[in-house]
């Protein structure tokens, strides 16, 4: 069973979502926020796998409180949720550290499934998104820091190697398929890229690939 806590300051979102949500056995709404503050505090109360996060609210906005949940170092994972195109917001949420970012008029069948692979430890961007996300970065790579560099050089060429395709978008089976190895081991190779980048997730790892200089936009 999957846990969510539904994060929206408009009541019609809110019950939309509920009800979506409760047609699937496997997702069950443990509680309702109306602003960033109250998804901060119920989300330590609740400890829910996945937190459905709005970016627009009064007071504390989604992205600030994204970044406290995280940053609390819980179990829940953040899935953005807006009607905001990129801009600022994907950049800033997964900064943050989102695990994800869908717009609203995502397909029910796109946020079941957005929500699924959040919970299981994966990541999701809506479609159309990545490419401008990638694109964002072009003016905003701060530059390598020296912890970062300490982290990438802890990599063995293989990992490097698959760091780069997770952050051109491959996923595990494409991995494999380009450098003949089992779709297991890439997922060895994958965890510990996570675990000696300080990732959480993909989305964490194509961001670093990014800032320090493995990977450039096109």
């Amino acid at each position: 069973m999957t846990t969510v806590l539904i994060v929206d300051d408009q009541a019609l979102q809110r019950l939309g979502f509920s009800m979506l949500l409760e047609q699937h056995p496997d997702l069950t709404v443990v509680g309702e926020a109306t602003h960033g503050a109250e998804a901060v505090r119920m989300a330590a109360e609740l400890r829910p796998d996945v937190v459905l996060m709005d970016v627009r609210m009064p007071g504390m906005d989604g992205i600030e409180a994204t970044r406290r949940i995280v940053e609390s170092g819980g179990r829940s994972r953040v899935l953005i949720l807006t009607t905001f195109d990129l801009d600022e917001y994907a950049y800033s949420a997964l900064r943050a550290g989102a695990s994800g970012f869908l717009l609203k008029d995502a397909l029910p069948d796109e946020l079941i499934a957005g929500i699924r692979a959040v919970a299981a430890g994966d990541a999701v961007i809506a479609p159309g998104l990545t490419r401008k996300l990638i694109d964002a970065f072009t003016d905003r790579m701060p530059g390598q820091t020296p912890d970062q560099e300490r982290r990438l050089v802890a990599l063995t060429e293989r990992e490097r190697e698959v760091l780069t395709a997770m952050a051109t978008g491959w996923s595990n089976t494409e991995i494999a398929e380009r450098f003949s190895l089992a779709e297991s081991t890439v997922k060895s190779h994958v965890s510990r890229v996570l675990a000696k980048i300080g990732a959480r997730d993909r989305v964490q790892a194509v961001i670093f690939a990014y800032d320090t200089g493995l990977v450039r936009p096109a």
